[in-house]
């Protein structure tokens, strides 16, 4: 299989962390969405990351997505998600809020990047008021768990999301994340960074230049 995306990206992070963590083998093409464009739309006519290239040339967008095939051919049991009930909605919706308040992030990044001095002040007023309104709830909801990982002893997706997006959004935007302001999800970032699979899946944040 081929992973197309840079690691700095949250979304692709996340999704080479789970292929690792599962055993699965795979050719990584660390293709920027601005600087190799084209060579995405090959795969993808979005142009966007991550994309999975299956063996047989199929190609899976979308890290939801791309997660969903790969617990599906790791079998329920070593999937890092409950097969049914109210574990797995739990552990979607906790999936749900890192990847949301990672498309803000990322949004917000590329309003200050890409737009400079035009930036809109509604809109990154939006993105800030969403972002630090999700991590308000992951912080509340981290807090109330004991067991070193969201659902215990083993870690699920939910925690690798979260982890990802924690990291991403301190380089991208520190003034809206800290451990000190988030003591919970900080103790959770540090135990997942600690782990020899995130500190190989890993690229300092490198944003697009605008130029």
């Amino acid at each position: 299989m081929i992973l197309i995306g840079q690691y700095d990206s949250p979304f692709v992070r996340r999704v080479a962390i789970a292929m690792r963590l599962y055993g699965l083998g795979f050719e990584h093409r660390p293709w920027s969405t601005f600087g190799q464009g084209d060579e995405i739309a090959a795969f993808n006519p979005l142009r966007r990351v991550p994309t999975l290239v299956l063996d047989d040339g199929e190609a899976l967008i979308e890290s939801t997505a791309i997660l969903d095939y790969l617990d599906e051919i790791i079998g329920a049991d070593k999937a890092m998600i409950a097969r049914t009930g109210p574990q797995r909605r739990q552990c979607l919706k906790i999936c749900a809020l890192a990847t949301g308040l990672a498309d803000k992030a990322v949004s917000l990044l590329y309003e200050r990047v890409l737009r400079k001095n035009q930036q809109s002040k509604i809109w990154v007023e939006r993105c800030e008021t969403q972002i630090v309104a999700v991590l308000d709830v992951l912080e509340k909801a981290r807090a109330k768990v004991a067991s070193p990982y969201w659902f215990g002893e083993k870690i699920s997706h939910a925690d690798v999301a979260v982890a990802c997006v924690l990291r991403f959004t301190a380089e991208a935007h520190r003034q809206l994340f800290g451990p000190a302001r988030y003591p919970a999800l900080g103790a959770h970032a540090a135990r997942c960074e600690a782990l020899a699979t995130f500190k190989e899946i890993v690229q300092p944040l490198i944003p697009p230049s605008g130029d």
